[in-house]
């Protein structure tokens, strides 16, 4: 039984060592606000920003997405670190 302690210890610890998903923040020119669904993430809008956490896609296909729907993006970061103006300008071609 004790032999079998390290194994259940390593599975249950495993999720919380594995970190929390990414947290994606982006200013869409135009403002928006509410919930926006896009494939792979559920954004949340309140006073001009807008912010998700998700690993199901990249942040710049993500970027893509929410383009789409809400139009140009001033910004977009992923864990406070600011997407490059050519990766923003790539996410912007996509805008509605």
């Amino acid at each position: 039984m004790r032999a079998l302690l390290p194994f259940t210890l390593l599975f249950v610890a495993a999720p919380a060592l594995a970190g929390a998903a990414p947290l994606m923040k982006a200013t869409p020119e135009a403002g928006a606000e509410g919930r926006i669904i896009t494939k792979g993430a559920s954004w949340n809008c309140t006073g001009g920003d807008c912010k998700t956490m998700s690993d199901a896609s990249r942040p710049n296909i993500l970027c893509e997405r929410l383009a789409k729907e809400v139009g140009r993006l001033a910004s977009f970061s992923v864990n406070g670190r600011a997407m490059d103006q050519t990766a923003l300008a790539k996410c912007n071609a996509k805008a509605k």
